[in-house]
């Protein structure tokens, strides 16, 4: 399927800029890719706008698409307030991957997407295990398909860090949760 339009099409999670270089640059040789950014989880707002526009910036790179949620810090509180107080990698991360792939199958329904993705599993700080699952069963309640992928194996995050460095993008310090800080 060498033509564009004969691709199916995916909507990549990408939770940010840096961690959505190699995951978009290689699913495009299978996909008609296009970014989802949802950021409500980032805190405070200016950490969300340098991301934003970081995420703004890799979609120019990557000559494609990209679909934003507007800002809502506040719906994501609600959402994981109950356990604001777990451990960083405990439940309220879970909750996060959660309501981020929600949202994105959400939109691929909405936007007549097949598959959906996210780069998450980029992250040497993140268990694929588990992104995979909550990707996988989301995907499944939506009638969607889910490319499952562990992007830091054979070096993936290196070259993240390489390819957001060469195309000049903000690289942050932590996932960006409120309570994480």
């Amino acid at each position: 399927m060498s033509d564009w339009s004969s691709k199916p099409k995916l909507l990549l999670h990408i939770c940010c800029a840096p961690d959505g270089t190699v995951p978009w640059e290689e699913l495009r040789g299978r996909f008609h890719v296009t970014g989802y950014f949802y950021g409500s989880n980032v805190h405070p707002e200016e950490e969300y706008l340098k991301r934003l526009q970081a995420v703004m910036t890799l979609k120019e790179h990557m000559a494609g698409d990209l679909i934003t949620e507007p800002y809502d810090p506040e719906g994501w509180m609600r959402r994981t307030w109950a356990l604001r107080e777990e451990a960083e990698g405990g439940g309220r991360c879970g909750l996060c991957f959660a309501v981020q792939l929600m949202e994105c199958a959400r939109r691929a329904v909405e936007g007549g997407f097949e598959w959906i993705c996210t780069t998450l599993t980029i992250s040497p700080h993140k268990d694929p295990v588990r992104i995979n699952a909550i990707g996988r069963s989301l995907a499944k309640m939506n009638g969607l398909m889910w490319e499952e992928r562990v992007w830091r194996k054979g070096g993936g995050f290196v070259r993240s860090v390489e390819m957001s460095r060469r195309m000049g993008l903000y690289r942050q310090t932590w996932c960006g949760c409120l309570w994480a800080r």
